[in-house]
């Protein structure tokens, strides 16, 4: 039984009024426009227009009633044949636990089997304990702090998923 927040409803009904597509490049706008506010935090500057301008093919965005719902922005590693990678994820405040993460990440976990990928690979702050909490909720490993991972002072959390 899926046990999201709308209660005893069917993870199918929850996600019917969704509709979940492949980005597109001019989707970066409608992103940038609320991921801080929907990360709570200063967020837009860690996703540059060029990984939507050429990553759009393996990234995901959901909408509902014709508004950003939620996406994914994700690729595979043109530089290790095995992995993908998701490199930014939100959902609206209003949408979350509704299970729309979950089906994003599966929709995506999809595209990586489909081109022969054995792993899927991410990571997040040391701070973000949603994002931890909800990656070992999908069956990610996650790692020990890591120092300096991604510069002087910027640790990182890295989760690791076999598909």
């Amino acid at each position: 039984m899926f046990r999201g927040k709308l209660g005893a409803q069917s993870h199918d009904d929850i996600l019917r009024p969704f509709t979940t597509r492949r980005a597109k490049p001019e989707d970066f706008d409608a992103i940038v426009e609320v991921v801080d506010e929907w990360w709570g935090r200063p967020a837009s500057r860690d996703l540059t227009r060029v990984f939507v301008d050429h990553f759009f093919a393996t990234s995901l965005i959901a909408e509902r009633d014709g508004r950003l719902a939620g996406f994914v922005i994700g690729f595979l590693s043109p530089s290790k044949s095995d992995e993908a990678y998701i490199h930014f994820t939100g959902v609206a405040p209003a949408w979350r636990r509704s299970g729309l993460g979950r089906h994003l990440y599966q929709r995506f976990f999809e595209t990586a089997r489909a081109d022969g990928r054995t792993v899927v690979k991410a990571i997040t702050s040391p701070q973000n304990a949603s994002s931890i909490a909800f990656h070992n909720a999908m069956g990610f490993t996650d790692s020990t702090p890591i120092p300096n991972y991604d510069g002087p002072s910027l640790d990182r959390v890295t989760f690791t998923r076999p598909l």
